[in-house]
């Protein structure tokens, strides 16, 4: 029987391969930081989700072993001994920089998509998710047994006559449910008109703000602090392992919403508890990015300058109004060819291939970092634009 499963399994190896949609695991050292090491050689890492460039940061990594001086590992799920003096105290910080009642720590992001979803969702309820929504918000809709409505990316009148649908069939309880920023386009959600809709029609709204955290805000709470509407959001689910350097992620919300999830959330409750010493390092990225005003200045001047360059040289940026910023290949093979190709002029970009992205639009995904020098972004806008006339993905302009 065994062998009927490899053979299978091998199948599927070959068709991936076929696609150009084969994948593997590549080592990197310092793959945080703007120049990163592969195979020996020094590569330019527009790779990296490390947005402000603090994973490096001498008091975050000092706050990390300090804390790891209590223990290697928590010992057990948050509701037997895992919740520690150092996570409440932890939470208290999320719920006010937030400006929340309260705020519960997660493994990751993942973890806690698929965790709060699956938990305040039942079959009886209707969940609204953008089409290009992160694959654990899927993976949690999936989970939860809900009606789901997906509104075609950004299409708010797709978004309502959904709406409108639910309610004809008598639909009491209905959810919104969108990232901020999307990790593959580098566009931002119609937050505005999100909140209208949601008012209009006594819905319920989760964020994701995975990757606007630290990078949007007055502090860096977030796209919705910054345009000023998170208090219209019912929960925020945040990440820590992006402009804050770290790893986890949170939920901040009413009290309500956390008690609930403290009785239901099946990730949470199952799952052992961050070790002291990652709560260490989130505790002082959390005080970090909040002092980060001249860091977030230069994210954003950088992540213009390579956007408008990019568009300048004929390439299709996807919408992109943020640090992620990706040029459309549309063939998953030659998408894969411009990567090794930047590869070999040091620059570190990778390919980003169906299922991650839709069939037709595989791409290359560049990041910028706050700590990215001028002169070699500069230098690499030049490399990309000479590898896109060769492989005819621009012309001459």
């Amino acid at each position: 029987m065994s062998q009927l499963w490899e053979q299978s399994i091998r199948v599927d190896l070959e068709r991936f391969a076929n696609e150009g949609l084969h994948r593997k695991l590549t080592a990197v050292k310092r793959g945080a930081s703007p120049y990163l090491t592969l195979q020996g050689r020094k590569m330019l890492n527009l790779s990296s989700n490390n947005y402000l460039g603090i994973a490096e940061h001498p008091a975050i990594i000092q706050a990390q072993i300090d804390a790891s001086l209590q223990g290697a590992g928590a010992g057990a799920s948050r509701l037997i001994v895992g919740h520690d003096l150092q996570v409440q105290e932890l939470e208290e910080a999320i719920a006010n920089f937030k400006h929340t009642e309260s705020a519960l720590v997660f493994a990751n992001g993942y973890m806690a998509n698929i965790g709060v979803l699956s938990a305040i969702l039942s079959p009886t309820d209707a969940v609204f998710s953008d089409r290009l929504n992160h694959a654990s918000i899927v993976d949690g809709i999936r989970l939860s047994g809900a009606k789901h409505f997906r509104y075609r990316h950004n299409d708010m009148n797709h978004l309502e006559t959904l709406l409108c649908k639910a309610d004809e069939q008598g639909v009491r309880r209905k959810l919104i449910v969108t990232d901020t920023v999307f990790s593959m386009d580098g566009d931002v959600a119609n937050l505005s008109k999100i909140v209208e809709l949601k008012k209009k029609y006594k819905a319920a709204l989760m964020v994701d703000e995975a990757h606007a955290g630290g990078v949007f805000g007055p502090r860096g709470e977030g796209l919705c602090e910054h345009l000023g509407l998170a208090v219209d959001v019912d929960i925020h689910m945040g990440t820590f392992s992006k402009a804050f350097g770290s790893y986890g992620a949170y939920i901040a919300g009413k009290r309500v919403w956390i008690d609930y999830l403290i009785h239901t959330c099946r990730s949470l409750i199952y799952t052992t508890a961050l070790p002291p010493a990652t709560i260490g390092s989130i505790r002082k990225s959390l005080d970090c990015v909040q002092e980060a005003d001249g860091l977030r200045l230069a994210l954003h001047e950088k992540s213009d300058y390579f956007r408008s360059a990019l568009q300048a040289r004929g390439f299709n940026t996807c919408g992109s109004s943020t640090p992620i910023i990706p040029i459309l290949i549309g063939d998953g093979a030659k998408a894969l060819a411009f990567s090794q190709k930047l590869a070999e002029h040091h620059i570190m970009a990778v390919a980003i291939r169906p299922p991650t992205v839709p069939h037709q639009t595989s791409r290359i995904r560049f990041t910028m970092m706050a700590n990215h020098e001028q002169a070699m972004l500069e230098q690499a806008v030049d490399k990309i634009a000479a590898i896109g006339k060769e492989l005819g993905v621009v012309r001459h302009v």
